[in-house]
C-alpha cells in the first residue's frame, strides 16, 4: 500500500479536485474530491486518495469515484466515498458500505427553549444515560427479541417498532425509505449474526455514536428551517447517531469471506483485497444486498426504539406528553448503505455513462459510505412535506462544537448522484487521540463550555475528543459552496451521551 496518492491531482475550482484517470493503473473512471485547499492539504498525506483511485478500478462504475469533504481512510472505500455501478455490469461491495451498515442520524425538534431545559439538564442527561443502553455490547437494559420478532424487524424495520406502540406513522414518513429498505431477506444469515442481533435493539453502542441535546444556534434559510419545525435560536433539538450494532458488523464480516471467493470466481481483479465484491446480478451479490438491507432495517428500528425512550424521559422530566412538548421527528437518514436508484443521464454531464431504463435514465447501485443522500427539490422520493425545499441532510460534528441541517440540491443530483457529506470526519486516529488527552480532561473541558457529558467509558471520551475531528463548519462550507447541499441551520450541543 502506498503511503499517499502519487498520481495526477488537478484543482478544478475552489471546492473540486480531479484525480486523472490512469488506465495503466486499471482506473476505469476519474476521481472527484470535494475539498478546499486546507482539507486537501491534509488529504495529500492520507491513504484515502489512493482509495478513491482504487474504487475507480471496479467493474461497471458509472461516472467518477467521488469523495466528500469529510473524507478519510477507511476499509476498502474511503469514508466519505460515493460510487455508482451499472446494475447489469457493475459490482456490489461490502467495503463500499462499511461494517456499521446504516449508521445514520435522527433529529428531533422540540417546543422547548434552552432557558427551560438548562435547569433540568443534569437530571435529564442522567435519566437518558440510564434509559438508553450504551457502551460496548450494550445488552443490559435492551429488550431481547425472539427469533420470530427478529425476522419481522429485519424486514419491517422501524415500522415494527411503531407497531409495538413506540412511535407514529408520522415518524415513518420522516424516515428515509419509510424506515425499511425493500429486498431484505434474513433467511441466509449466519447463526452468529442472529445471535448478535437478538439482545441489542434500542441500544446506542460505543465509538462515535452519541445522543445529544442541542440548541438551535443559527438559521440560514428560514423557509427550509420552518418546514422542518426549526424556528428560531434557542430552540432545543435532540440528535441520535447510531447504526446496526454488532449485527451489522457481523453481516459485513460474513459477506467479506464470501466476496473474496466471488471476486476470484468471476475474474475480478482487485487493486485492494478490501474491495472484495461480486457482480450485482450474481447469487453472491443478491445475497449480500438482501442481508445488508436486513441490517439497514435493524438500524432504522434501533433508532426508532431509542427515540421512543428519549420521548419517555422528556415526559418524565417535564411531566407532559411528548406530543405537548413538540418532540417530533425532523428526519432520519442513513450514511452507510448501498441502494438501487434511478438517476438522470443527460449529456454533457460527466455522469452520463451507459443509459438504462426509460427516457435516458440510469438504473444504478449507489454506494454511500460515510456519505448522505441529498436528493433535490421535487424528487418523488422526498416526502411531500419537504419536496419543495429538498431532502433534509443531518450532519453531526464533534461533541464540542456543533452540527448542521442541510438540504439536498439539483446540483447534487447532477454531480454526486444526490449525495453530500455525513459529518465532520476524523483527522486523528483513535490511538493518537488517546495519547493526546485523558478522558477526564476532555470532560472538564466540555463542562467549561457548558456541555454536560455522560459516558460509559472515559477511554471512548478521549478517542472522541473534539480535536480528533475535522472542522465541521469547514466541511459544510465546502458542500454549500460547491452547491451539493445547502445550509439550513446550525445547532450546538449542551448535553452529550456517549457509549
Amino acid at each position: 500500500m502506498p503511503e499517499r496518492y502519487t498520481g495526477t491531482l488537478e484543482q478544478i475550482d475552489a471546492y473540486r479536485w480531479r484525480l486523472a484517470r490512469n488506465p495503466e493503473a486499471g482506473m476505469l473512471a476519474e476521481g472527484i474530491i470535494y475539498a478546499d485547499g486546507a482539507l486537501m492539504a491534509d488529504l495529500r498525506g492520507d491513504n484515502s486518495l489512493w482509495q478513491v483511485a482504487n474504487v475507480a478500478c471496479l467493474p461497471g462504475i458509472v461516472g467518477p469515484s467521488l469523495a466528500m469533504p469529510d473524507c478519510h481512510y477507511g476499509y476498502g472505500f474511503p469514508i466519505g466515498g460515493v460510487a455508482a455501478f451499472d446494475v447489469e455490469t457493475g459490482i456490489i461491495s461490502p467495503g463500499g458500505v462499511g461494517y456499521d451498515i446504516n449508521c445514520g442520524v435522527r433529529l428531533l425538534r422540540t417546543d422547548l427553549t434552552e432557558a427551560e431545559v438548562r435547569p433540568r439538564l443534569d437530571k435529564r442527561m442522567s435519566r437518558l444515560f440510564s434509559s438508553v443502553p450504551s457502551g460496548v455490547g450494550s445488552e443490559k437494559g435492551a429488550p431481547r427479541l425472539t427469533q420470530r420478532e427478529l425476522d419481522r424487524v429485519l424486514v419491517e424495520g422501524a415500522a415494527w417498532v411503531v407497531h409495538q406502540g413506540q412511535g407514529t406513522a408520522a415518524d415513518l414518513a420522516a424516515t428515509e425509505e419509510g424506515g425499511a429498505l425493500g429486498g431484505a431477506d434474513p433467511t441466509g444469515l449466519t447463526p452468529r449474526a442472529r445471535e448478535r442481533a437478538l439482545p441489542q435493539l434500542a441500544s446506542l453502542g460505543s465509538g462515535n455514536h452519541f445522543l445529544e441535546v442541542q440548541v438551535l444556534e443559527t438559521v440560514y434559510d428560514a423557509q427550509a428551517a420552518g418546514a422542518m419545525g426549526l424556528h428560531e435560536p434557542g430552540q432545543v433539538t435532540v440528535m441520535i447517531h447510531c447504526g446496526s450494532r454488532g449485527f451489522g458488523h457481523q453481516v459485513c464480516e460474513d459477506a467479506l469471506d464470501v466476496m473474496q471467493q466471488a471476486a476470484v470466481k468471476y475474474g475480478i481483479e482487485l487493486p485492494d483485497r478490501q474491495l472484495a465484491c461480486a457482480p450485482i446480478p450474481s447469487p453472491e451479490g443478491r445475497e449480500y444486498f438482501a442481508q445488508m438491507a436486513a441490517a439497514a432495517n435493524y438500524a432504522w428500528a434501533n433508532r426508532q426504539a431509542i427515540m421512543h425512550r428519549v420521548r419517555e424521559v422528556f415526559e418524565e422530566v417535564f411531566a407532559q406528553s411528548w406530543e405537548r412538548l413538540g418532540l417530533g421527528l425532523v428526519w432520519d437518514v442513513a450514511h452507510n448503505i448501498a441502494k438501487f436508484e434511478e438517476h438522470a443521464a443527460s449529456p454533457p454531464s460527466p455522469l452520463s455513462g451507459t443509459e438504462r431504463g426509460d427516457k435516458g435514465r440510469l438504473r444504478l447501485c449507489v454506494h454511500r459510505k460515510g456519505a448522505t443522500r441529498a436528493f433535490g427539490p421535487g424528487h418523488p422520493e422526498v416526502p411531500e412535506r419537504y419536496r419543495q425545499i429538498g431532502q433534509p441532510v443531518i450532519v453531526p460534528g464533534d461533541m464540542g462544537s456543533g452540527s448542521y441541517v442541510l438540504v439536498g440540491t439539483e446540483q447534487a443530483m447532477r454531480e454526486t448522484w444526490g449525495s453530500t457529506c455525513h459529518g465532520a470526519g476524523r483527522q486523528m486516529s483513535r490511538h493518537a487521540a488517546l495519547k493526546a488527552k485523558r478522558g477526564s480532561q476532555v470532560i472538564e473541558e466540555l463542562a467549561a463550555r457548558g456541555i454536560i457529558l455522560r459516558a460509559a467509558d472515559k477511554r471512548t471520551v478521549a478517542e472522541e475528543m473534539p480535536e480528533a475531528y475535522k472542522n465541521v463548519d469547514q466541511v459544510v462550507e465546502v458542500c454549500h459552496g460547491a452547491g451539493i447541499s445547502r445550509k439550513v441551520a446550525r445547532m450546538r450541543p449542551i448535553g452529550v451521551m456517549k457509549g
